[in-house]
């Protein structure tokens, strides 16, 4: 582990500080990983539409298998995060060697399983002739790497449970980048390249799809390798060996599967929402649907505050906690709220004012850049509260305490969401800012039940 990781629950520092320590990393290694999918999607889409539609058709399946990891990894997280705290460095080590076997388990039979689904996912999906041979090779490629993709996740979760977020943001920041630089070679044929009037010939392997595929599997494999080996060899006192035991711990494996599974329900019930309102959008016609999902980019952003903070609540309430401090914990959890607020109320006002020039970076259409400039603005009135939800779920998560908050998401985003958007749009006849006045209500509403959920103080109670 990175001379960084350690147990950060200390009284007589800020707990401003102790949160911009763990949360500031995540933040950049989500800015730059956005950004950067941008220019992959750029750069794929310039083979045209065909091959977009190959590599983004199987997208949602994938996200749905990729939710299963992360629904593990979360749980060693928490169980991590609390030894940590109570100094138990033993059983933290244990239980990251047990992670190492589950990501075997887990991710060599899901590439088996994704292989041999490459051409059944996008023709459950749909896709055209000509799209499903592209997207069943580019399936196959990515099977090749879905071992290493296991094992980037659980360990990048282990690693910010540990409270090292720094080595998790250097590697996959790493990653995108070389996958940007072996895209520009495998994707392309050999061409010429002007620079300030000199031309340079450049090789290309000329693969198309394949090759964003290849590039992709082989630097998230590299990616992997690394933080795999540095598990093993950093001197710290979280470094494993091989000569201890990899062994499953009957307890333990208890413990992490009562944390994980409501979380893969979770995963699993959000997706699901997502297509049904994908669905919804669809009816509208082609308007509705590029303005909604340009604004969804833009919110995409906003984001990523949320995701740093809550990383960080997860980390630091179960450190309280393994520390037997949990009035620490609500500490880091006010700080984390104060600090994420004044943050997402200044992006809100920015997002709002600037919603039109925002948008007409994405396409030259006049009615889409006046449909998404006004559910930009619609979306940025809910980012606070939004925060708020997600920094109370991430220390409820951070507690172990899953399977309450899985009830509530289901409950909100089924009851509210989609059955709103339904009435809205299918029953109402009402148009595409009426499915975000759904999203909105369904936010808030999850903020109210999390915060409730929180403030009951169940989570300090519970023992692993």
């Amino acid at each position: 582990m990175s001379s960084k990781t350690r147990n950060l629950i200390d009284e007589n520092v800020r707990p401003s500080t102790t949160i911009l320590l763990l949360a500031w990393p995540v933040f950049v290694e989500q800015v730059l990983s956005t950004l950067v999918h941008s220019v992959d999607t750029a750069m794929v889409g310039s083979l045209g539409a065909v091959a977009t539609a190959a590599v983004s058709i199987s997208g949602s399946p994938m996200m749905l298998i990729n939710g299963i990891v992360m629904s593990f990894g979360m749980g060693f997280t928490a169980l991590i995060a609390r030894m940590v705290g109570a100094q138990n460095y033993e059983r933290a080590n244990s239980l990251i060697r047990q992670a190492l076997t589950t990501v075997l388990m887990l991710g060599i039979p899901m590439a088996l399983i994704c292989f041999a689904l490459s051409e059944k996912i996008p023709m459950w999906m749909g896709a055209e002739p000509d799209v499903l041979v592209l997207a069943a090779g580019y399936n196959r490629i990515m099977a090749y790497g879905m071992l290493f993709r296991t094992l980037t996740m659980v360990l990048s979760a282990i690693y910010r449970g540990y409270g090292d977020t720094k080595t998790p943001m250097l590697i996959n920041t790493a990653v995108n980048l070389a996958n940007v630089v072996g895209n520009y070679f495998l994707i392309y044929e050999p061409h010429d390249v002007t620079v300030f009037g000199n031309t340079f010939h450049v090789w290309g392997a000329g693969w198309g799809v394949n090759g964003a595929a290849a590039s992709t599997s082989g630097t998230i494999a590299i990616g992997a390798i690394i933080l795999l080996v540095m598990t093993f060899t950093r001197d710290t006192k979280l470094k494993i060996s091989m000569k201890d035991s990899f062994k499953l711990v009957k307890e333990d494996m208890q413990a992490v599967t009562k944390i994980s599974i409501p979380l893969m329900g979770e995963r699993f019930v959000m997706g699901a929402a997502s297509v049904v309102i994908a669905s919804t959008v669809a009816s509208l016609g082609t308007i509705a649907v590029a303005s909604n999902s340009l604004a969804s980019t833009i919110e995409s952003f906003c984001f990523m505050p949320g995701f740093a903070f809550a990383s960080a609540a997860t980390t630091l309430t179960g450190q309280s906690l393994g520390a037997e401090r949990p009035d620490l914990g609500e500490r880091y959890v006010a700080t984390c709220i104060k600090m994420a607020t004044v943050i997402m109320l200044v992006g809100s006002i920015l997002m709002a004012i600037f919603s039109p020039q925002i948008i007409s970076l994405f396409t030259p259409d006049a009615q889409v850049i006046k449909t998404g400039s006004e559910l930009v603005k619609l979306l940025a009135t809910i980012q606070v509260p939004y925060i708020i939800s997600q920094i109370h779920s991430g220390a409820l998560r951070g507690a172990g305490d899953t399977r309450i908050p899985f009830y509530i998401t289901l409950a909100s985003m089924w009851g509210v969401r989609v059955v709103g958007a339904t009435i809205f749009i299918r029953v109402l006849g009402l148009g595409i800012h009426w499915v975000i006045v759904a999203m909105n209500t369904d936010n808030v509403v999850r903020m109210i039940l999390f915060w409730l959920r929180y403030k009951r103080g169940a989570w300090k109670e519970l023992r692993f």
